[in-house]
């Protein structure tokens, strides 16, 4: 069992949450689930301690931002500065801040070559209503106001605002929402063709086919976008191998933007800055948020390519009506900064890599044997667990037997938080774990899934 280790704390975890239950709502609200939860009290490196002293292994870098881990000294010391100097100017056009213009300047360096200007946002959502807004914007700049929809991957997350939402492939989360906004078209998961394929470049070919055939369905002259993870946060599902070249064949001979949503993968967790760099090709639009401020404060943005910048700026006497009061926030961007600097400076990206690969390996070693594991698969540090009842015969656990929150609740026992999604087991870990953590993260982790 997790002791308490972070003594004095005024108030224990239930206590806390109790506070908070009478008068908040919550992300993925849930109240009964909330009451059993934990009030976070301290962040320290890569762990995080509740009202009750405990620490535990934060197995999803927050949910997959905290990339430096808790309590970065340069950081704090960025956001301090700024606040002191400029802590909040407009970022609509006619105002700047050195900042944000230091900051696209950095993007421009470290992003795709044919990307060199940047719209900042406050996060994932806002930067999926970003990309869809650019896109719609572009084609009406350019003469071809017919093409307003989007294509999007079933199982991919886009976010929820309302645009955002209506791109996620999941429907859990359009429900309570309906009706969605028209125009949005799913095609399946490119992870489907893998159970019939018989090589990689087949399991490409397969689901390249998929977008050019909702393609022609749709009408190209119709289509404004196809928006995708590189690698999916929703499953650690990762494209294979010639996928995205095919993809990008498709995209030109149609005449459609690809846009790869690098929220979760940008700024390193791949192994790569951008994750669309395994694969030697860029996108028309690349959006970004979580990893750029370690999650430290929230900044999310959009870079589009130069022919989609010198688009909008061919049209005269009308400003892009699209703006968020935190745009290019000046505290945001010196974060940014300071994140990358420390990337760079202490080679964090290519150690998430490794480290990737080493928590990966160990734990098909450990659960080569394992009745219940279906598929361990991911790149870099996102990384998933399927659990099911039978891995010779691919029998899924009946939903009653809540497999996987099960085994979320052995981590959480053993001194581990992570997520999941039914029963899937995910798992991101900040790049700064010491690799003796990442071997007793797939220890505790190997014990609960054999738990089940």
């Amino acid at each position: 069992m997790n002791q308490p280790v972070l003594q004095n704390y005024q108030e224990t975890n239930r206590s806390l949450l109790e506070r908070d239950n009478r008068h908040l709502l919550h992300a993925l609200h849930n109240p009964e689930s909330h009451l059993s939860g934990n009030a976070w009290v301290k962040g320290d490196g890569t762990d995080l301690y509740d009202g009750d002293g405990r620490r535990y292994i934060d197995a999803m870098s927050g949910l997959w931002n905290v990339t430096l881990g808790h309590g970065r000294k340069e950081l704090i010391d960025a956001a301090t500065r700024q606040l002191s100097t400029l802590a909040y100017c407009s970022g609509y056009s006619g105002n700047t801040n050195p900042r944000a213009t230091e900051l696209g300047e950095k993007l421009a360096e470290i992003t795709y070559p044919s990307i060199n200007h940047f719209f900042f946002t406050s996060g994932g959502g806002e930067s999926t209503d970003t990309t869809i807004k650019v896109a719609r914007s572009y084609w009406k700049a350019v003469g071809k106001p017919n093409k307003v929809k989007i294509i999007s991957m079933t199982g991919g997350y886009h976010g929820t605002t309302l645009g955002a939402m209506c791109a996620t492939g999941m429907p859990s989360y359009w429900a309570a929402f309906e009706p969605r906004m028209p125009g949005f078209v799913h095609i399946p998961l490119h992870h489907r063709h893998r159970a019939t394929a018989q090589s990689e470049d087949e399991v490409a070919a397969l689901a390249a086919a998929d977008l050019e055939n909702a393609l022609l369905e749709q009408d190209p002259e119709t289509v404004a976008l196809f928006i995708i993870e590189p690698v999916m946060g929703g499953g650690a599902y990762v494209v294979p191998d010639g996928y995205f070249k095919r993809v990008r064949e498709i995209c030109d001979r149609h005449n459609i933007l690809l846009a790869t949503d690098e929220v979760i993968t940008g700024f390193g967790r791949t192994g790569k800055m951008f994750a669309l760099e395994h694969w030697g090709v860029q996108p028309d639009i690349v959006q970004f948020a979580k990893g750029i401020t370690s999650g430290y404060v929230p900044l999310g943005g959009v870079g589009v390519s130069d022919r989609i910048s010198e688009a909008f700026g061919n049209v005269k006497n009308a400003p892009w009506m699209h703006c968020y009061t935190y745009s290019g926030h000046p505290v945001a961007c010196a974060v940014a900064l300071a994140t990358i600097n420390v990337l760079e400076k202490e080679h964090l990206v290519e150690r998430a890599g490794a480290l990737g690969a080493r928590l990966k390996s160990r734990l098909e070693t450990q659960l080569s044997d394992s009745l219940h594991v279906g598929e361990i698969r991911g790149l870099g540090l996102v990384l998933a667990i399927d659990l099911v009842q039978d891995r010779s015969a691919g029998t899924p656990f009946d939903a009653k037997e809540n497999a996987g929150p099960r085994a979320l609740a052995a981590c959480r026992e053993a001194g581990l938080i992570t997520r999941g999604r039914g029963d899937t087991i995910y798992l991101g870990p900040p790049f700064t774990i010491a690799e003796g953590e990442v071997d007793r993260l797939a220890d505790i982790v190997t014990e609960a899934v054999r738990g089940i």
